[in-house]
């Protein structure tokens, strides 16, 4: 008794299941599977730090980011070309796929500090999920003080002495 060919057994090298004819599925030849599959994709903590600190500021409510003294020092830093730090305020731990943040936040006097605090939290899980695609576990949020309407802003331009 003799024994026919079987072209598209499963366990048989160089063909894929369910293939016609026993053709090869190119991606799966060269590469060893689709594109996307191949290799890894790190993101650093700066980068998370970057997006949630650009998503707080955008909440209404939210006057700046970091304690008084870190926002003195971001002062002196914004003032030098390319110095400016949107991730002030802000620390990311970053995982392979998820991450958790701490953000420091000044709030203007008025505001409902926790609806600011749900806004900000609602925007930077967003705007952190859907352009890195990391699982955002926790934001914690410390309101570190308020701005009040006649206090002079730390960040703002202040008057030179030669003109």
């Amino acid at each position: 008794m003799t024994e026919s060919p079987q072209r598209n057994r499963p366990d048989s090298p160089g063909t894929v299941p369910g293939g016609d004819d026993g053709r090869q599925n190119q991606l799966t030849k060269r590469g060893g599977g689709p594109p996307a599959t191949r290799g890894r994709t790190t993101i650093a903590d700066g980068v998370v730090e970057k997006i949630a600190g650009m998503a707080a500021r955008d909440v209404v409510g939210v006057h700046a980011m970091g304690s008084g003294l870190s926002r003195t020092f971001g002062a002196v830093r914004d003032r030098v070309p390319g110095g400016k730090s949107v991730s002030r305020g802000v620390k990311a731990e970053v995982g392979e796929s998820q991450t958790a943040l701490d953000l420091e936040i000044v709030v203007d006097y008025g505001v409902a500090i926790s609806e600011v605090a749900r806004d900000v939290r609602e925007n930077v899980i967003a705007a952190v999920e859907r352009m890195t695609g990391l699982e955002v576990v926790e934001v914690n949020i410390a309101v570190s003080d308020v701005k009040l309407p006649d206090e002079e802003d730390d960040e703002g331009e202040s008057e030179t002495r030669v003109q």
